[in-house]
């Protein structure tokens, strides 16, 4: 089953799709955010170029396992997919992976610039790795 995992910010979107047999993750693209309908059109676009199956996004939970806005607005968009896509939903416990994206940046010695340009993904790709690696998670 093909997974597309996001990595969903005020911003910005990080998308990574899983192989077909649910291996490996790999980045395809950060989404600048600009509305809700071109948001979604944008990921239409990469669901059908990649045949995806399920969504899996990553819940930004509070270090102490508390949620807040920013988890409200990723199940916001959770519903806005199921609607659209009326694809099956999934989350992962997304704590501090942006921080982890960061740090694999910074010891690969890319420029500050590029950083920018591709944390989201690689948060999106640390997301669905995470997720497939639980044997306990649909896939």
């Amino acid at each position: 089953m093909r997974l597309l995992g996001l990595d969903v910010g005020t911003a910005t979107i990080g998308v990574a799709v899983s192989d077909p047999l649910g291996w490996t993750a790999q980045g395809v693209t950060t989404i600048r955010r600009q509305s809700k309908e071109k948001d979604l059109a944008a990921l239409e676009e990469i669901v059908k170029q990649y045949g995806v199956e399920a969504f899996v996004l990553g819940l930004p939970l509070r270090l102490n396992g508390d949620s807040d806005t920013a988890v409200d607005k990723v199940r916001h968009l959770a519903e806005q997919l199921k609607e659209r896509f009326g694809l099956p939903i999934y989350y992962q416990d997304e704590r501090l992976t942006t921080v982890a994206a960061q740090r694999v940046l910074l010891e690969g010695d890319v420029s500050r610039r590029k950083r920018k340009q591709v944390v989201d993904k690689l948060a999106a790709v640390l997301i669905l790795s995470t997720y497939m690696e639980n044997p306990n998670n649909p896939k």
